[in-house]
């Protein structure tokens, strides 16, 4: 069995471009937030917390998301299914091939170029470890530019996530603003979770590209009353494995600087710490993962001055913690399915899928 790189298409055009110094203001951070908070909430309520109303909000976000500044996704994470992050040696002349390469196909559904001896870090996602094994291998071991040698792809399991990108804040609302925008008959969670059906893969997969589509534009096109749409996005946005998630352009946003540590902490002392951690607000993404480093720690700051300043006090708080690698990332070709420029604005998609073993 070889494994088969099915590279998808990218959806959407690209955006109309606002000047690529153009930065956030205030509000548009805040009804980023808003969203991040409540995602399918309707402009009435968004605006509230913002302070504005509700006509503006729904054109500033439409302006946000055409610019490729902002956008909405929806996913399905089922807790059973490996995860990896895979760091990946390449030649300096087939960097980019490479990149554009992986960058299409569904489970590699996020990929940066990095600063170090690995140039690349893949987040990969497959059925089962044989199938993660058959994208080591046969895809990554034979494409063009890839590096020979044992040392040239390395990989890290997740074990336990302590926080993703869809848990991450801006932090331009306060807490009254934020209270808002929960509304005080909400539904709490479910005891029974039941599983995900084909209604609602068909429903995710519509919501991949625009997470605040319409629900009679989801009814015409899932083949649903749009009733049933209602009910089950009520459902799916209590389910534990499904995740809205409103990302923003990092470096209009303010955050142009990416850093990653990967992190050696005593087994006794992992799940503390990287709970801890994860309450950070620079945190985007920290996870218990296999090797010798056993958690890895993703992180956005303001300037790479703030990644020393960061470590000092992550040093300080966990004494017997031990930074074994750091580094920067120099360009976001994908995030969780978004293509990226070098600005971090969006520029297309490729839903996420899980990996295809070919017979």
């Amino acid at each position: 069995m070889a494994f088969s790189v099915v590279p998808t298409p990218v959806s959407g055009t690209a955006p109309r471009r606002p000047p690529e110094s153009a930065a956030l203001s205030e509000t548009d951070l805040a009804l980023v937030e808003a969203l991040q908070v409540a995602p399918r909430a309707p402009w009435t309520r968004i605006a509230a917390a913002v302070g504005i109303d509700a006509t503006t909000a729904a054109r500033r976000w439409n302006w946000l998301v055409r610019g490729g500044l902002a956008w909405m996704t929806a996913y399905a994470a089922p807790p059973g299914m490996p995860v990896a992050y895979i760091d990946v040696a390449c030649r300096p002349d087939r960097l980019h091939d490479v990149g554009a390469r992986l960058s299409a196909t569904p489970h590699v559904f996020s990929i940066e170029r990095t600063a170090g001896p690995y140039q690349l870090l893949l987040y990969v996602i497959a059925r089962d470890l044989t199938d993660l094994d058959a994208f080591v291998t046969d895809c990554l071991g034979r494409t063009d530019g890839v590096r020979d040698g044992v040392s040239a792809v390395r990989v890290s399991l997740r074990s336990r996530t302590y926080r993703e990108g869809s848990g991450w804040l801006v932090h331009a609302l306060d807490s009254e603003q934020r209270r808002r925008l929960v509304p005080r008959d909400g539904h709490p969670a479910p005891r029974h979770v039941p599983p995900l059906g084909e209604a609602d893969a068909r429903l995710l997969r519509a919501l991949g590209g625009d997470g605040r589509r319409p629900c009679a534009e989801l009814a015409r096109e899932c083949a649903l009353s749009e009733t049933t749409v209602r009910r089950r996005l009520a459902r799916l946005q209590r389910h534990p494995d499904v995740h809205f998630r409103c990302d923003v352009a990092q470096r209009a946003a303010g955050w142009p600087v990416i850093a990653t540590y990967r992190l050696s902490v005593p087994a006794d002392e992992l799940a503390a710490t990287g709970a801890a951690l994860a309450a950070l607000r620079e945190t985007r993404l920290c996870v218990a993962v296999t090797g010798t480093a056993n958690l890895l720690l993703s992180t956005w700051v303001r300037s790479t001055a703030e990644c020393h300043a960061l470590e000092t006090r992550i040093r300080r708080r966990f004494p017997r913690l031990r930074v074994t690698e750091r580094e920067l990332t120099l360009h976001t070709l994908k995030r969780m399915g978004r293509l990226l420029d070098p600005q971090g604005r969006a520029i297309g998609h490729v839903p996420p899928g899980v990996a295809r073993l070919a017979r």
